[in-house]
């Protein structure tokens, strides 16, 4: 498989083996003082599930499992990968972690149907192919875009997860760490949403970059209603202003009278929705997230072909720092004009596992040349950091 058709320097034999001896899950809660909200529910934490993959040989890597909602996910998807996937892979030759993740897919397709959770078991398998990525580049001595054939380390980062409460105070503060594009959630109250646009558009001016994300609040009526008056505060792109299982007529409709790019990608599971999505041409933008489905092996073939088609890739991530900093590294090796999602709530989960966040400059981040992803979580430091701040919440 030659998922790095642009690398400059060919991989030795056998850099991508693998034969995993151990696979483990570590759950992670950090309370929010500022709950994130969306149109369908609240987050009170931050969860993360981070998974340590180590082969034969003894390189390790480390990946992420997505797992916000619900509030309970974090838990069963850890379960999920000691019970379930885990058999599945341990003491296994491999040639690459697209056939570990195919191999865990496969065995699984019935699992899923049976227990009607191909979200949750996706998930995992996401999170254990990034850590088999990350740990093939460490292995390797290079960092994951490159690896993956990538040649620029500025990576553009847009502020996420703004809440409609105090929406402008939040996107001061982030222009001022250095965030020159911001996404606002919407899908509340119109009034609300128009006003808090308003302000912000307002206050950034004309040219910067500013989005909207709807979390599938909209059925197509309502989102037609709101078109004109969502146009003149010039939004990059309206993300999920329907529910992901609209019919793609719908999709295609609405984007006929939209003078807005439409966005979309996190939601979908599968090669196949990723195809009927790009042929549809209703989307500007696609948001597959590697932590939710697909990993790298199965993120990139479709990464390349949303670049094919010129349509813009902007990942989906609103978690911890593994999977945002295996995001960056994927961004990084795709290229285009694509940005990376960045949380704008306080979650040190994220913050400490993600040190270039530390030097935004001019709304860029710069990967560095440390192998892998760039980051190993101190997973006791971590927990002690959790429970410090239960105590005091």
């Amino acid at each position: 498989m030659n998922l790095a058709p642009l690398s400059l320097n060919p991989l030795p034999a056998g850099t991508l083996a693998l034969r995993l001896v151990s696979l483990q899950a570590f759950v992670l809660r950090y309370p929010s003082p500022v709950p994130v909200r969306t149109s369908f529910g609240t987050m009170h934490d931050r969860p993360a599930v981070f998974v340590r993959a180590q082969a034969a040989d003894g390189a390790v890597g480390w990946g992420e499992i997505w797992c916000n909602f619900p509030a309970c996910g974090a838990e069963h998807r850890a379960r999920l990968l000691d019970t379930v996937i885990a058999p599945l892979l341990l003491a296994q030759d491999f040639g690459d972690p697209a056939q570990a993740s195919a191999l865990a897919t496969r065995k699984t397709d019935v699992l899923t149907l049976q227990s009607g959770e191909p979200g949750p078991i996706a998930q995992v398998i996401a999170g254990v192919d990034l850590a088999l990525w990350d740990l093939c580049a460490r292995r390797a001595g290079l960092p994951l875009f490159r690896l993956l054939g990538g040649q620029q380390a500025r990576v553009p980062v847009y502020a996420s997860g703004i809440n409609p409460d105090g929406a402008l105070q939040v996107v001061r503060r982030k222009h001022a760490q250095g965030y020159r594009a911001f996404k606002l959630k919407i899908g509340f109250d119109d009034g609300q949403d128009l006003a808090n646009l308003a302000a912000l558009r307002g206050w950034l001016g004309p040219e910067a970059a500013l989005m909207a994300d709807v979390n599938q609040a909209w059925d197509l009526s309502h989102a037609l209603t709101l078109l004109p008056r969502l146009a003149p505060h010039r939004l990059a792109w309206l993300e999920e202003p329907l529910r992901t299982d609209s019919p793609l007529t719908d999709w295609q409709q609405l984007h006929s009278l939209s003078p807005i790019a439409l966005a979309a990608g996190e939601n979908l599971i599968g090669a196949a929705r990723f195809e009927q999505a790009l042929e549809s041409q209703a989307f500007g933008v696609l948001q597959p997230d590697i932590a939710k489905w697909g990993g790298v092996s199965g993120c990139w073939p479709v990464i390349q072909k949303i670049r094919a088609q010129g349509k813009r890739y902007c990942p989906h991530y609103l978690g911890a720092g593994i999977g945002l900093m295996a995001s960056a590294h994927v961004l990084a090796a795709a290229g285009g004009d694509g940005m990376l999602e960045v949380d704008s709530n306080d979650n040190p989960l994220r913050s400490l596992l993600a040190p270039p966040l530390a030097k935004l400059v001019d709304g860029c981040i710069t990967l560095d040349e440390t192998p892998g992803i760039g980051v190993t979580p101190d997973m006791e430091a971590l927990r002690r950091a959790c429970a410090a701040a239960h105590a005091s919440s």
